[in-house]
């Protein structure tokens, strides 16, 4: 099922283009990854699909071009997660996975038994249960980025917008993250798009991915046929390799490693 289908969409800040005639679809069930270098257009691209931007082209979710739906309906069908989330010290984590609840709040904000089971359960989920009452002030990056990412799920989503969510996270817990996100569209039928600079993990966590180089799409695959050193070494100008193991991808930059003469002059 196609959540988003997204037609020559096109975006410029002044004169200068940032999108350029970018067709995607992003269907139910599946985990998209978003490449390209910084510049590329990744994060003007989520906020255009999101209707944050006055982009051309069409953008329609679930079947319905995305200016006819209203924030509150469009905050029940997706998910943001911004690359630098904006958040209060004084907030605990209580209170931000509480405000993923907000799309479903009658005219009182009364909460009901649904809201709080929900936030329970995502708390659970995440391993949050023993930081609810914890200030956002005192948590680390990586623990503020998982209350960040339960303020999302708590909205039930049928899809999720990420940019950049590894961001503060260590390797492990990004692995963990990606096979979170995985286990969210497998199990619910979410569908996942999420911005990234890990060419690796995403080439392993992805079903498909998107590479954006000067704000147009040069490849749009499984993970096999866009990780190609000819393809990235254009895309990131600089030179790339590919390693094939146990029927998995991998890729890494040539390093010309320069040899200097340490010894002392006579």
């Amino acid at each position: 099922m196609e959540l988003l289908v997204a037609q020559h969409v096109g975006f410029a800040y002044g004169q200068t283009p940032v999108l350029r005639d970018v067709n995607l679809v992003l269907r139910a069930g599946e985990v998209v990854a978003l490449l390209g270098p910084n510049g590329s257009g990744k994060s003007t691209l989520i906020r255009s699909l999101l209707g944050q931007l006055p982009a051309q082209g069409s953008i329609a979710w679930d079947g319905k071009p995305i200016a006819k739906w209203s924030r509150r309906q469009l905050a029940r069908q997706v998910a943001y997660m911004p690359q630098s989330p904006a958040w209060e010290p004084e907030q605990t984590v209580s209170d931000v996975l509480r405000l993923g609840r907000t799309p479903y709040l009658g005219a009182f904000g009364i909460e009901s038994s649904r809201d709080l089971s929900v936030i329970s359960e995502v708390a659970d989920l995440l391993k949050l249960s023993d930081l609810l009452d914890r200030r956002l002030d005192t948590l680390s990056g990586g623990q503020r980025q998982r209350v960040i990412l339960g303020r999302c799920l708590a909205q039930e989503p049928r899809a999720m917008l990420l940019d950049e969510p590894g961001t503060h996270l260590d390797l492990r817990h990004q692995v963990d993250l990606g096979n979170l996100l995985r286990s969210f569209a497998r199990n619910r039928n979410l569908g996942v798009l999420m911005a990234s600079h890990e060419l690796n993990l995403a080439g392993q966590l992805a079903d498909r991915l998107i590479l954006l180089s000067q704000g147009a799409v040069v490849a749009d695959g499984p993970p096999e046929q866009v990780l190609k050193p000819e393809l990235l070494s254009s895309v990131y100008e600089l030179p790339m390799r590919q390693i094939s193991q146990d029927g998995q991808v991998y890729v890494m930059p040539v390093i010309d490693h320069v040899t200097t003469d340490s010894r002392p002059s006579a």
